[in-house]
């Protein structure tokens, strides 16, 4: 089943967090296999990548307090330009990728996104009631370590992310391959008036600093022997007593997860007016019609002469949609 599985340590100042996207994950890559662009499936790397990527997004906001779209982008100089997943406070999810390029069989994260070290991690918080003048919190991360070392690996990239940003440790594994989509995620609670994403309040600043770290990395290191195979082919329940089964857990009833994506009709047509009707009309002059088809989730919006007539008549304005004019 798609579901977040939550559990504290008892006794201790850490948490953890365990996600498996099954039929979701598939119906996203069915998705993409019958797009409107032709049906071409990502390449093998790019699936895993993006798997990881969804995996790892519902993770950080089943952590969080908080009422909006956590996104989590990475941006390239490879033949990877562009790799999004975006997850709301009800753990619905989408994922999309643009390439540019060939990406290699094997390729690893600096082959697809850092070939020119210039590649970049970014975690945005939108909040679904946004204020006005308030902007969404981001935080913007290379991908490389503290000594300009390529990390190679998702995990890497958000583990670093999570203690420079958030001043929070975290130990992370991640795995995806054409059928599920899965992550372990194990977090040292941050401290009192710590300036963190979850930002909450769980541990008292006066506690023994030795003896948190020791806990911490005592669990970390336990979560650091699952393999890829045992996070992508072992139940939940399974896994969290293979790895702990010498710490007294507390878990808490799964929270279910799916794909979900928020594109509409109007969204798009939004999207069209932001445009302009010169370029609209001119589209479909030359080709009868405009047609905008989904990144995310494939579907295609057509749209006519009286509905683009009908369109611009009303003059409405909203947030465009993701997508690609044809």
């Amino acid at each position: 089943m798609d579901q977040l599985h939550k559990f504290l340590f008892e006794g201790l100042p850490v948490r953890g967090m365990l996600v498996r996207l099954e039929g979701s994950w598939r119906d996203v890559l069915a998705r993409r296999t019958s797009a409107s662009d032709g049906g071409h499936a990502f390449p093998a790397p790019v699936r895993a990548l993006l798997g990881e990527m969804a995996a790892a997004a519902v993770l950080m906001q089943g952590s969080l307090k908080f009422n909006g779209a956590l996104i989590l982008q990475m941006q390239g100089d490879g033949p990877v330009r562009l790799a999004v997943a975006e997850v709301q406070s009800d753990l619905s999810f989408r994922v999309t990728a643009k390439v540019v390029g060939e990406v290699p069989a094997d390729a690893r994260l600096e082959a697809m996104l850092n070939v020119q070290g210039q590649g970049r991690c970014a975690i945005t918080l939108d909040p679904q009631d946004r204020q006005p003048g308030q902007q969404p919190y981001q935080g913007v991360v290379p991908l490389h370590g503290d000594r300009r070392e390529p990390l190679q690996q998702l995990s890497d990239v958000l583990e670093h992310y999570m203690l420079q940003s958030e001043q929070l440790d975290t130990r992370l594994v991640l795995a995806a391959n054409d059928d599920v989509a899965a992550g372990l995620l194990i977090q040292r609670l941050p401290m009192a008036g710590g300036a963190n994403l979850a930002g909450e309040v769980l541990v008292s600043a006066d506690e023994d600093q030795i003896g948190r770290s020791e806990d911490y990395n005592r669990i970390a290191m336990l979560a650091g022997t699952l393999t890829a195979d045992e996070l992508l082919t072992l139940p939940p329940e399974q896994l969290m007593h293979r790895l702990f089964w010498e710490e007294t857990l507390r878990v808490f009833e799964p929270q279910p997860a799916r794909f979900a994506c928020r594109c509409s009709r109007e969204r798009v047509g939004n999207m069209l007016l932001g445009l302009g009707a010169e370029e609209i009309n001119g589209l479909i002059a030359e080709r009868g019609e405009a047609e905008v088809g989904c990144d995310f989730c494939g579907a295609v919006y057509r749209f006519d002469p009286v509905d683009v007539g009908s369109l611009f008549s009303a003059g409405r304005e909203a947030p465009p949609a993701s997508g690609n004019l044809h």
